[in-house]
C-alpha cells in the first residue's frame, strides 16, 4: 500500500522492555521511508499523550529483528528480505547518551596502560612511571620503580584505607604495590620475575587472589596476589636492586608461538589469551593445558571477555573487531565491526551494559559500539592527536583513554535512566 507521495506505508507495533516508556501495542500506520529521527518524534508524541509525567523528550534507539536501525525502515526491510505487508515489531530503548570530553591529563611520555576502579584511575607510561588520579582529574601520585615502559596495570583490591594494584613492564617484571589512601603513600611489596622478555599484558582474577601476565617471550605466567610470603613458594629474600621480595610464578602456560598481546580471566580456572601468532587460546589453569584454540586472520592485539554475555571481543591488525562465542557449535565469529582505519589496539566491554564496548585504534579514535549495530559505532570519541593505546571504563558513563600524544583523556555522559 502506498500513499499519495508514492511511498509504501506499513503497520508497526512499538514494544519495549523499559516499562516507564511503554506505549500502547496497537499498530500504527507510518511511511516506510521514515528514519530513527522521525520515529523518535512519533514516539515522544505518543509518550506526551499517555505519560504526562515524562516532561522532557527522550532519545531512543530502535531495533528491528535484533539490529539497531541506522537507515530508513524500507532499507532495513530490503536488507533483511522482509515484506512491508506484515505488521512490523519495532523494539525501542533509551539511547546511551553521547560521552563528552571532561579532562585531559598530561604525562611525560606515551600513555600505554589504564585501569579504573570507582573514583580512581591508574595509568602506566613509557617513561617507566605509574600514576594515580581521581575521576575529577586530580593527580595523586607519580610512582617510579620500573626500569622500562609500563605496558599493563590493574587494580587488585580495595580494603578500607588500603588499595593493592599490579603493574607489568618491558623490564620483564610485574610489581605488586600497596597504596595507603589516607597517607597517599605507596610501597612495592613484591617483584614478580618469571618472564624472559617484556610483560605486555596482565589481568587480575575476579576473586582477586591471582593474576596472569602475558609476555613477548610467548608465555603466560600465573601469580598469587598474596602480600605475605607464607602463601608463596618459592620466594627469594629481598635483594638489591629489587623492590620488595622477589616471587616466581605459580605456573607457566606455554603454547603461543609469538608475543602474547592480551590476557583475561573467564572464570577462576580459565584464562583466554590473544597472540601475534593469529591465535586465541583458552587455558585450563589447573591442568596447565589448552581447552580451546581459535585461529584468526591477522595478529591479535587485545582480547576482552564479558561475563554478562559469555562473549569475547578482539582487536586485530586487519582493522576489524570481532565478537566470538566460544561455546558456538557453528560459526564462532558472531559479528564483525568495521570502522577503524588503522590497527585496533585495545577493546573493553562495558561492565554494566551487556551490548556496549569500547575500541581504541592507531587512527587516533576511540569508538563506542553497540553489538546490535555492527556497521556503525554509536559514537566516535575524538580528541587524541596520535595513536590511542588503551581504554577502560568502570561504570556506565565514565570512560578513560590513553594515547601516544602523552595524554589520558576522561569522557563522561549523562546516565541513561533505563537498562538496555
Amino acid at each position: 500500500m502506498a500513499d499519495e507521495t508514492g511511498e509504501a506505508q506499513l503497520q508497526v507495533r512499538f514494544i519495549t522492555k523499559q516499562e516507564q516508556y511503554a506505549v500502547s501495542d496497537s499498530p500504527y500506520a507510518i511511511q516506510s521511508n521514515v528514519q530513527p529521527l522521525e520515529l523518535n518524534k512519533l514516539l515522544n508524541g505518543l509518550l506526551k499523550e499517555t505519560k504526562p509525567s515524562i516532561e522532557k523528550s527522550v532519545e531512543f534507539d530502535f531495533l528491528i529483528c535484533g539490529e539497531l536501525l541506522v537507515t530508513s525502515i524500507s532499507e532495513c526491510l530490503q536488507d533483511k528480505g522482509l515484506s512491508t505487508e506484515d505488521t512490523l515489531e519495532i523494539e525501542y530503548l533509551e539511547r546511551f547518551p553521547a560521552p563528552s570530553p571532561q579532562d585531559c591529563l598530561m604525562h611525560d611520555d606515551w600513555v600505554s596502560a589504564v585501569h579504573t576502579h570507582g573514583n580512581w584511575i591508574l595509568s602506566g607510561s613509557y617513561d617507566n612511571s605509574i600514576h594515580i588520579w581521581n575521576t575529577k582529574g586530580q593527580h595523586k601520585l607519580a610512582i617510579p620503580g620500573h626500569t622500562s615502559p609500563v605496558k599493563a596495570i590493574s587494580w587488585v583490591s580495595f580494603n578500607g584505607d588500603q588499595a593493592v594494584f599490579v603493574s607489568g613492564s618491558h623490564d620483564q617484571s610485574a610489581m605488586l604495590w600497596v597504596w595507603n589512601v589516607s597517607r597517599n603513600s605507596v610501597e612495592c611489596v613484591v617483584t614478580c620475575r618469571g618472564h624472559d622478555k617484556g610483560v605486555e599484558c596482565l589481568a587480575v582474577s575476579a576473586d582477586s587472589k591471582c593474576f596472569a601476565t602475558g609476555s613477548w617471550d610467548n608465555n603466560i605466567c600465573l601469580w598469587s596476589t598474596s602480600l605475605s610470603d607464607e602463601d608463596n613458594v618459592p620466594v627469594k629474600k629481598k635483594q638489591k636492586p629489587e623492590q620488595g621480595n622477589t616471587r616466581e610464578p605459580t605456573s607457566v602456560l606455554k603454547g603461543h608461538r609469538e608475543a602474547v598481546s592480551g590476557v583475561q580471566w573467564m572464570d577462576f580456572n580459565t584464562v583466554v589469551s590473544s597472540g601475534w601468532d593469529h591465535l586465541l587460546k583458552i587455558w585450563d589453569c589447573e591442568l596447565g593445558g589448552i581447552k580451546q584454540e581459535i585461529a584468526g586472520n591477522k595478529a591479535f592485539f587485545d582480547v576482552d571477555w564479558s561475563p554478562l554475555t559469555s562473549s569475547l571481543i578482539t582487536a586485530s591488525a586487519d582493522r576489524h573487531i570481532r565478537l566470538y562465542d566460544p561455546r558456538s557449535t557453528d560459526s564462532i565469529v558472531k559479528t564483525t565491526f568495521t570502522s577503524h582505519t588503522g590497527w585496533v589496539q585495545s577493546v573493553r566491554w562495558s561492565k554494566t551494559r551487556d551490548t556496549l564496548f569500547l575500541s581504541a585504534g592507531y587512527d587516533g579514535l576511540v569508538k563506542l559500539w553497540e553489538t546490535r549495530s555492527p556497521k556503525t559505532p554509536l559514537y566516535d570519541l575524538s580528541g587524541h592527536e596520535d595513536k590511542v593505546l588503551c581504554c577502560d571504563w568502570s561504570n556506565p558513563t565514565f570512560l578513560v583513554t590513553g594515547s601516544c600524544d602523552n595524554t589520558l583523556r576522561i569522557f563522561k555522559s549523562k546516565h541513561a535512566t533505563g537498562n538496555a
